[in-house]
């Protein structure tokens, strides 16, 4: 510790001075220099003494060495202020604690002191103690003070410093205290608070004692009860047969410890028996033929083996499976049970035959038909089949076995006629002939048990146990092999089974046309001994040795494989005989009128004038940035530039242009476009390419317009590495990326993959093209290794007038009424207040009324005068609800614009308006650049726009309303101006554009990795990391790892492969929770549910909660929800708002809404949501594009299941997950009744909820469930979609379901090896039979197939798909029969 003071610390005189009374004052703390300079004086000449009994004064003797005071040795020289001992003194007596006292020893390092607090308790007058504030070993040094005065103080700092660490009463301390205080003092208060003491820091010691105190009383009765639930839970163990872990604690050590009170899964029989027939049909082993290394291949065999598999079960599922997982459920599916380790078995496991049909007959002939080592299943399902006839089904069941198939079993038994019958005579006495030699032959081991059957009792040398072949006379036999079978208890049914296979192929090869069985019988005892060695593959007979044996592997090659076309490398070879044709074709072209007469037309654009210039740098460059003013024709022209010179330079062949677009509209837009210019149909030299719908020539066409989708679809398609996208871009010469400014996913993806592209193809050409382009930025993204050049066109010249809200008010004289909402009012100073009052009113909401007016108005300004109207709208609903506010005008011809309208309506924008209409536009963004409607002369702009943004609280993405960007407006603008001069009307102030974003923010900033890096993988980019690194604003590297691992446990990714859900996913433009609820939606039959769920997510709960009527807002939710969830509650309010809309005037429908506490707006805006994603579903190709909400019955299959909640809550709960808790209900409790015991439901605060990442959550108040006591179908978990923290985790949104759906739909089970069940995403525990979790696992797999299938065709109906059913029924019935 830094020594305070510069004082003499020599002895002094043995008899102290007498003590100042100025010692300690609070008149000594410095706050000015002038008059601490004085009070500093006096106080030397008063040579004051500590309380504590240090003294400091002059010596009596002029010699005499001078004792240093107090004050000067803690503080220093010139300190005057208060001292730690005082300050600690005081503290104590403003708490009302007892003096502190202090503890005093010396070591070898100097003297050490410690503070003992004490307090008494004002009511009980008990007096208690805290233990010395002691500072820990490791920092015990600076504890140690070369005197007892500097002790003391150390101590009372410390101790100060552990009940006011909170305050900042360090800045009164002398300096050295005060260093300490912010130093080493701190640093040790962070690792205490590190290690989970952060009590020993508490304002109020005494209080965090007794605190600490009772929390150790609760750990300890907590303890306690531990013990007596592991002590419970050891004997439930002991009597499910599984093994005590040991050494001393033996119960608190016991493997159940977590498994007795989780969930439990059955299956019902009918249940299983299915799933395992469906697995036997369909499910398919490694599908991508991966094969494990000799290293993991050898691990995975030891640890088998120590969980009791055999050797050459293992080897066989290692050389069949893809990893460890895999060849773990390969070997419980195919290992027959009564060969499988005892910890796989399920609880009461008994191997045989347990049935209790109550007929007899039959029960006998399946175990007699089993006992050869038949499934029972399989056993019971042909005796049922043949009419229970026993030996057709003993037949049929070998014919399985050695792989002629059942069938054959029929083909024996046709109807005969009298030949045959003879026939069959004889056969049968040669039979009996036979039998009577093998009498005689094996003597006592020989046994007839029907005139079709005997039994021969084996003699297998060094075999320990009996084993009998029973032998069948099947028809017509010696022709065909007699059915056998063996019994014995030594041996596993797959052995027998295999016995039997290779007995009766050695038959089929060498015995048939003679009487066999002898023979039969002298090969099965000398070969038995070696079968029973090496008994063969498991595959071999899993055809009778499990109902689900008859499973696939599929070759190694990948089944996702295609056969694709290898494009030819453009040949640049100028004046080639393709070359000079076409160059003829176009001399001879531009000598028509009609050429000359659209030559001129293009002459007088901004970009003829730079056409020349356009050509240099295309050449010169391998990247080109072109901007341009809206109307300059950069988009219609640039192409056609570079297309006329490659043919004057006869290489006509060679050009094949591809022009991106970021809609359909602009796409269908410009080929209409560029091929009137060239004067050709579309289709021949100028086609396009968007999603469903395609018009060009291979060779022909060379131009081709596309939406950037396409051609990322394209690039996809190849395999996504850098040397897959060189050759799927091989045939084409240029590529323009028109738009580029709108910076959206695609396009930055894009630029990604020509950025390397264009370093190993240096013949390829790159156009970026936009009007509002920020060329610097693409310029360095570029330049590193390639060329850039650029050309800027100006644009055209007509003027655009600006109006805006206040100015449109004054014109329209429109009146609002009521206040719409509340406005900045900033720069209204200068308008009338009449002006101004009615900007208030209005308010920031898009005013129909308003629109309406202001066509009006536009309409008689214009008069006779030839002139369209665009109005720009931020979506389809407003769109919709434009076009009914200007309907009411007359002379006005209205259309909408938007990118869900087929091309066919998008194409009637174009067209002039019928003789003495007006056409008036309503339109979306889609119309601010790369269209051209030619008659627009006056432009309404409402200055919204809606955008996808994330919002990280609720994990979410949205689509939300905001203000367009300065850019977009200026576009909007241009519109009016492209044929003459026009007129601007900004529904927004000037105030509110001046607050606008200078251009968008790229996309890659406005939605949320997950589906980012999913776009990413879509595109078959393996590296997805590096992908997104090289991006122009590349996301952090530990937050595309975090999306990844989400994305896996999503299910959309297995590992680095891209699921069949997540490749649908990748297509809609949604959360991808919400896209998942849709895809679920579509397939199992509930569409139009999941519909409106994801709509409501994205948007809000259409619930309303007055703080004044808060129970009641709830007790309306309740109604709805019937305890089913949040979710069913808000999807049941407005399916009835809806029909209600249906049936009902409007003003009966609101009243409604107000008594149920139902916001009208909201549900309007989940029904635009609704509308939002029905489209983006139809252009992903995953519903029929005729689909229409208005009408579901036309496809029943859509939504056969919207009213069945129980499936819906599964689905839900699928879509959200991870983001599930588990329900912890308290031990069960009964109450007596006339009938008996009954079982109580529990309380709803005893029940608890767990998840995976905060431990206990708390259910919202605001949730129905937040009273339940039950829950529907069994549930014992709760999805959620968002959670809060406040004074605890609450979850929101929440959604019970079952063990199924967990299974079904969450992360794919893993199978605990110790017998305890199943254990899902490392956390999730359930209790059951292991073979059950496999089954669940295949049937996961054959669901992901149908969801793949549905990808390629998207026509494809699912209501009659067996996988689809199955899962149905699984989450409905929870696994049972019933």
């Amino acid at each position: 510790m830094p020594k305070p003071g510069q004082g003499n610390r020599g002895g002094g005189s043995k008899k102290p001075p007498p003590k100042s009374a100025t010692d300690g004052d609070d008149s000594y703390i410095v706050f000015s220099n002038a008059k601490d300079d004085k009070k500093s004086k006096k106080a030397e000449d008063k040579a004051p003494a500590g309380k504590d009994g240090s003294n400091s004064t002059h010596p009596t003797g002029e010699d005499a060495p001078k004792r240093p005071d107090t004050r000067k040795l803690i503080g220093g020289a010139s300190w005057t202020g208060k001292l730690p001992v005082n300050m600690l003194s005081e503290h104590c007596q403003k708490q009302r604690w007892e003096k502190p006292e202090y503890t005093m020893s010396k070591t070898p390092e100097g003297y050490s002191s410690m503070v003992i607090l004490k307090a008494t308790n004002p009511k009980t007058k008990e007096l208690t103690a805290l233990p010395p504030f002691k500072l820990p070993p490791i920092h015990k040094h600076l504890a140690a003070q070369p005197t007892a005065v500097e002790a003391r103080h150390f101590a009372a700092t410390y101790a100060l410093f552990r009940v006011c660490s909170m305050r900042n009463i360090h800045m009164m301390l002398p300096p050295a205290y005060r260093d300490l205080w912010k130093g080493e003092f701190q640093e040790l208060k962070k690792e205490d608070v590190k290690e989970g003491r952060a009590w020993m820091y508490e304002a109020d010691p005494f209080a965090a004692k007794a605190e600490r105190e009772e929390a150790q009383a609760i750990t300890a009765k907590r303890r306690a009860e531990r013990e007596k639930q592991a002590a419970k839970e050891a004997e439930q163990a002991t009597g499910l047969g599984l093994p005590q872990a040991s050494g001393s604690g033996g119960a608190s050590r016991n493997i159940m410890r977590g498994w007795t009170r989780v969930p439990k899964i059955e299956m019902g029989k009918r249940t299983r028996t299915h799933i395992e027939d469906l697995v036997r049909r369909h499910a398919v082993w490694n599908p991508h033929g991966t094969r494990m290394s000799e290293f993991q291949g050898r691990n995975i065999l030891n640890e088998f083996i120590d969980l009791g598999f055999r050797k050459s079960h293992i080897e066989e599922a290692v050389g069949d499976c893809k990893d460890r997982e895999e060849a773990l459920e390969w070997l419980l599916i195919h290992v027959p049970e009564d060969d499988l380790p005892k910890w796989s078995l399920p609880e009461g496991y008994v191997a045989g035959i347990s049935m209790a049909s109550g007929n007899l007959k039959r029960e006998a002939s399946i175990k007699r038909l089993a006992e050869a080592g038949y499934s029972a299943e399989l056993c019971e399902k042909l005796l049922d089949k043949y009419g229970g006839d026993e030996g057709r089904t003993a037949e049929a069941l070998q014919n399985m076995l050695i792989g002629h198939g059942e069938a054959e079993a029929d083909q024996k038994f046709p109807d005969v006629s009298k030949l045959a019958i003879e026939e069959d005579e004889q056969q049968y006495a040669a039979w009996s002939e036979e039998q009577s030699t093998l009498a005689a032959i094996f003597g006592d081991r020989f046994t007839s048990l029907s005139p079709e059957t005997c039994q021969i009792q084996l003699n297998i040398p060094h075999f320990q146990g009996s084993c009998t072949a029973n032998i069948r006379r099947p028809k017509p036999y010696p022709s065909i092999a007699p059915v056998v079978s063996l019994s014995s208890a030594g041996l596993p049914a797959y052995i027998r089974l295999s016995i039997i296979r290779q007995v009766v192929n050695h038959a089929n090869e060498d015995l048939l046309g003679e009487p066999m069985i002898f023979n039969m019988v002298d090969w099965l005892e000398a070969e038995i001994p070696r079968i029973i060695e090496n008994p063969g593959k498991l595959r071999d007979v899993s055809a009778g040795a499990s109902a689900i044996g008859d499973v696939r592997s599929v070759p190694t090659q990948n089944r996702n494989q295609h056969t694709r076309r290898v494009p030819r490398p453009i040949d640049w070879r100028p004046g080639n005989l393709q070359s000079m044709a076409i160059l003829d074709r176009w001399r001879s072209s531009q000598e028509s009128s009609q050429q000359r007469k659209m030559l001129a037309a293009r002459q007088s654009l901004p970009a003829w004038s730079l056409r020349d210039a356009i050509i240099t740098a295309v050449n010169e460059h391998q990247v080109t940035i072109i901007s341009g003013e809206t109307g300059s024709g950069k988009s219609t022209q640039s192409v056609q530039f570079i297309l006329d010179d490659m043919i004057q330079r006869k290489l006509g062949a060679a050009a094949n242009i591809v022009c991106t677009q970021p809609r359909r509209i602009s796409a269908l837009g410009l080929a209409d476009r560029v091929s009137d210019e060239r004067c050709s149909p579309v289709g021949d030299e100028i086609g396009y390419a968007i999603r469903g719908e395609s018009k060009q020539k291979p060779g022909i066409t060379k131009i081709t317009f596309v939406t950037t989708g396409v051609l990322l679809r394209r690039l996809q398609a190849s395999g996504g590495s850098s040397d897959d996208v060189l050759a799927a871009l091989a045939e084409v010469s240029h590529v323009v990326v028109d738009e580029v400014h709108e910076r959206s996913l695609d396009t930055d993806f894009l630029l990604v993959l020509f950025r390397d592209a264009l370093s190993k193809r240096k013949d390829l050409k790159v156009i970026l093209m936009s009007a509002t382009l920020d060329a610097g930025v693409f310029e360095r993204y570029f330049s590193g290794g390639s060329s850039v050049g650029k050309v800027e066109i100006q644009g055209r010249t007509f003027p655009v007038d600006d109006y805006y809200l206040d100015d449109v008010l004054r014109q329209t004289g429109f009146n609002a009424g009521t206040r719409g909402g509340d406005i900045d009012d900033s720069g209204m100073e200068d308008m009338l207040p009449s002006v101004a009052h009615a900007i208030q009113t209005i308010g920031m909401r898009i005013n129909y009324n308003l629109i309406a007016e202001t066509v009006r108005a536009i309409d008689a300004q214009l008069g006779s005068q030839e002139g369209g109207i665009l109005i720009f709208l931020p979506g389809t609903l407003e769109i919709n609800r434009t076009l009914d506010a200007i309907r009411a005008i007359q002379n006005v011809h209205a259309l909408p614009l938007h990118a869900s309208l087929m091309p066919a309506e998008q194409r009637r924008v174009f067209p002039p308006a019928p003789k003495g209409k007006r056409k008036v536009i309503a339109a979306t963004n889609v119309a601010e650049t790369s269209i051209t409607i030619e008659d627009i002369v006056a432009v309404i702009d409402t200055g919204k726009v809606k955008e996808t943004s994330f919002d990280p609280q609720n994990n979410m993405v949205k689509l939300e309303e905001v203000w367009a960007s300065r850019a977009a407006c200026k576009q909007r603008r241009g519109r009016a101006g492209r044929v003459r001069a026009g007129k601007c009307y900004k529904l927004y102030t000037r105030n509110a554009e001046a607050k606008m974003m200078e251009r968008p923010e790229p996309e890659i900033r406005r939605v949320p990795l997950e589906q980012l890096c999913l776009s990413v993988r879509a595109m078959g980019v393996q590296n997805v990391l590096a992908f997104l690194a090289s991006a122009l604003t590349p996301p952090e590297s530990m937050a595309v790892e975090g999306a990844i691992d989400l994305l896996g446990r999503m299910g959309a990714l297995d590992g680095d492969e891209l699921t069949a859900l997540g490749r649908h996913l990748a297509m809609i433009p949604a959360d991808l929770r919400c896209g998942k609820l849709m895809v679920y939606g579509a397939t199992f039959g509930c569409l139009e549910a999941c519909l409106t769920i994801a709509a409501i997510l994205t948007v809000r709960s259409p619930f309303i909660s007055p703080q004044a009527k808060r129970e009641e807002s709830k007790e309306a939710r309740s109604t709805f929800a019937q305890g089913q969830g949040d979710l069913l509650g808000d999807l049941r309010a407005y399916e009835e708002w809806s029909e209600m809309r249906k049936a009902s005037h409007q003003r009966e429908v609101r009243m409604w809404c107000d008594q149920y506490f139902l916001s009208h707006q909201t549900l309007n805006d989940i029904s635009s949501n609704r509308s939002q994603y029905l489209s983006s579903l139809k252009e992903a190709g995953f519903i029929p594009t005729n689909y229409h909400s208005s009408s579901p019955a036309t496809h029943t299959s859509l939504n056969a299941y919207n009213d069945n909640s129980a499936l819906i809550r599964a689905l839900v709960a699928g879509a959200f997950n991870p983001q599930l808790a588990r329900i912890e209900f308290p031990e069960k409790k009964f109450a007596p009744s006339m009938s008996g015991a009954v079982e109580l439901d529990p309380e709803a605060r005893t029940i608890k909820y767990f998840n995976q990442d905060n431990g206990r959550v708390f259910v919202h108040p605001s949730s129905t469930l937040f009273d339940a006591q039950s829950f529907p179908g069994g549930a014992a978990y709760m999805s959620y979609f968002n959670k809060m923290a406040t004074s605890k985790v609450f979850i929101r949104d929440l959604t019970p379901f079952n063990a199924y759906t967990l299974l079904l739909f969450s992360a794919p089970p893993r199978l605990d090896t110790l017998g305890r069940g199943l254990l899902v995403d490392n956390w999730l525990r359930l209790r059951g039979w292991a073979r059950i979790g496999v089954l669940v696992s295949r049937l996961r797999e054959m669901l992901d197939e149908v969801l793949a299938r549905k990808i390629e065709d998207p026509g494809w109906d699912l209501s009659g798909e067996e996988v689809v059913g199955v899962a149905r029924k699984l989450v409905e019935l929870d696994g049972l029969d019933r």
